[in-house]
């Protein structure tokens, strides 16, 4: 597949302003550092780009002067620092260059949520705008392919998620191998050294009760018994799995009916190839005992990236209640409540739970299938 339009580039070149600084956060291997090679493919003059994670770069912002850094960017007027977490005082420091170094426009990237926001939140309070990237979506896949193609893609896409680089992989020997590694050696590197974690085997244990519960709701306490560490633990740990967007939280619904469920939570991943590469699983659908959640898990993460990527201002839940009446998805739009539930077979048939439709009557129920998802994640 040719190299596919990101959704959000227009979005980023378009927020590129003078003395604002622009930050792009997503996993390691989403397209970051292709993203930032597009968006200047629309700028017209001089720009200095720098790898965060490199010495030299470290040691050439190291200073933090107004004439250091005009020194460093003479004529340019267009700064980019791909990585930018490694980088001390990083926010502080970006801060000073755009207060004092007029016209300069500034584009950082961040592979997790505290490598960035943590250390240039404050700093750069009403200087900046945040972007996110994922995975590749449905809606970027479709510019590029047929109808026809996407709906034989499906598979395809429940297996081994959409990671850019397993476009350029024909082989299913060479993508499990890629995902196994993108687990590996990228999505646990940012959490083993934050904080100085060394219990990778209780991260990738946790990781996999996660996979195998994936849609369903999570006891902290239970799994912290079972891996023997705290809930606390688990918590903090889940928390950092947040923040370098490997998995998501989802929260129950309620309007505060005697009988609904809102204090657990449930979990999903950000990729289904991520997913099944932890579980160790690639088998196609039909050999699959989990194909309800592959399904949910997919539709969820292709909604979520659709509304990020849109800009679309909703609020996301589960719903159940005590006697076990539930719905896979709810949303909120301005006081409007949508509810969906997702089914693999479309000839089963879906009904609206009694105490929802008691509860409210006016919200908009729709199933979900094979047949009709494409309007649902594009």
């Amino acid at each position: 597949m040719n190299l596919l339009q990101r959704e959000i580039e227009q979005q980023v070149v378009k927020a590129l302003k003078p003395n604002k600084v622009i930050i792009v956060l997503g996993a390691r291997r989403v397209g970051k550092t292709e993203l930032i090679k597009q968006v200047l493919s629309h700028f017209e003059g001089q720009y200095l780009f720098l790898n965060g994670e490199d010495m030299d770069t470290q040691r050439v912002l190291e200073y933090r002067s107004q004439k250091n850094y005009e020194l460093l960017l003479g004529e340019k007027r267009m700064l980019v620092i791909d990585e930018a977490k490694a980088i001390p005082d990083i926010g502080a420091k970006l801060k000073l260059m755009v207060d004092t170094i007029p016209g300069l426009k500034i584009l950082v990237t961040g592979s997790s949520v505290f490598d960035l926001t943590n250390k240039m939140g404050e700093p750069l309070v009403g200087r900046k705008t945040t972007f996110f990237l994922y995975p590749f979506a449905q809606i970027e896949f479709s510019k590029a392919e047929s109808y026809l193609e996407t709906k034989s893609s499906l598979e395809e896409r429940l297996v081994f998620g959409s990671y850019p680089e397993l476009s350029h992989l024909s082989g299913r020997k060479e993508k499990i191998e890629y995902l196994k590694e993108q687990v590996n050696s990228y999505l646990l590197k940012d959490i083993l050294i934050f904080e100085g974690i060394q219990k990778q085997d209780k991260i990738v244990s946790l990781l996999k009760v996660i996979a195998f519960r994936a849609g369903s709701e999570v006891s902290l306490e239970s799994i912290g018994n079972d891996l023997q560490i705290s809930k606390n633990t688990v918590e903090r740990y889940l928390d950092l799995l947040t923040k370098v967007f490997v998995i998501h939280r989802v929260s129950g619904f309620s309007r505060n009916l005697d009988n609904e469920i809102t204090k657990k939570h449930k979990w999903y991943f950000w990729d289904n190839g991520i997913r099944n590469a932890i579980i160790g699983n690639f088998n196609g659908w039909s050999q699959r005992d989990d194909i309800g959640q592959l399904w949910e898990n997919y539709l969820i993460s292709e909604r979520l990236k659709l509304h990020a990527y849109k800009q679309h201002h909703v609020s996301t839940y589960f719903w159940r209640t005590h006697n076990k009446q539930e719905i896979d998805w709810v949303e909120e739009t301005n006081g409007k409540l949508s509810a969906f539930e997702f089914k693999w077979n479309p000839n089963k048939v879906t009904k609206v739970p009694s105490a929802w439709k008691n509860g409210y009557p006016d919200a908009v129920f729709t199933g979900v299938s094979p047949e009709n998802y494409l309007e649902f994640i594009m």
